[in-house]
């Protein structure tokens, strides 16, 4: 039997991309800025859905990994952008705590609000921080995709989380107009819609 193994790889061009930006984002708009570059990109380049995300030192501001969504190219429904990136943060770090003692304080920033899959994922991570730039009813209402039934107070669940979790503090509606003109793009474009189990 063959040695049974996980493999989700990000496009080529995001080391090109990621060179045009840098690797320290001192801002959030900066941050999102990136994260948004990442799901234009993915559209261009016709390598995953609208979705951009990076994982970031909170206070340093530096880069620690980018993700988009490759589904489709994966053959997994579970790469999405914010996953990607968070799996690809604990890759590099070498924990599954992004929280984890010894490390600095760690943020999650996604060009769209995440899904319930990617809401779990964030909860489970470790990062101590999320922004967002385009809401879940933009996503559905500019492109088709389905994302889930999050309770209505999802932002307020991950800030006021019970001990011994430490809370995750959420920045909402960051460039949301620049993020949802993305969706507009994926749309017009003819982007696949993958809502699996739909048929």
């Amino acid at each position: 039997m063959d040695p049974l193994a996980i493999t989700i790889q990000l496009p080529a061009w995001i080391h090109d991309e990621l060179a045009r930006h840098g690797d320290v984002f001192p801002t959030a708009e900066s941050r999102m800025l990136l994260a948004i570059a990442l799901s234009r990109r993915n559209v261009i380049e016709r390598t995953g859905g609208p979705f951009g995300a990076a994982v970031f030192e909170r206070e340093s501001g530096s880069l620690v990994a980018p993700g988009v969504n490759v589904v489709v190219a994966s053959r997994t429904s579970l790469a999405h952008a914010e996953s990607t990136a968070l799996m690809l943060a604990q890759q590099r770090l070498g924990t599954f705590d992004l929280g984890a003692e010894g490390l600095p304080a760690m943020e999650l920033v996604a060009s769209s609000q995440p899904c319930i899959q990617c809401y779990g994922n964030t909860w489970w991570s470790g990062v101590r921080g999320l922004v967002v730039g385009a809401r879940a009813e933009d996503v559905e209402a500019l492109t088709g995709f389905a994302e889930g039934p999050l309770p209505a107070d999802w932002a307020t669940l991950l800030e006021s989380r019970p001990a011994p979790l430490r809370p995750i503090e959420v920045t909402r509606d960051l460039l949301r107009s620049e993020a949802r003109a993305v969706l507009d793009f994926y749309r017009d474009s003819g982007g696949f819609i993958y809502n699996a189990g739909s048929a």
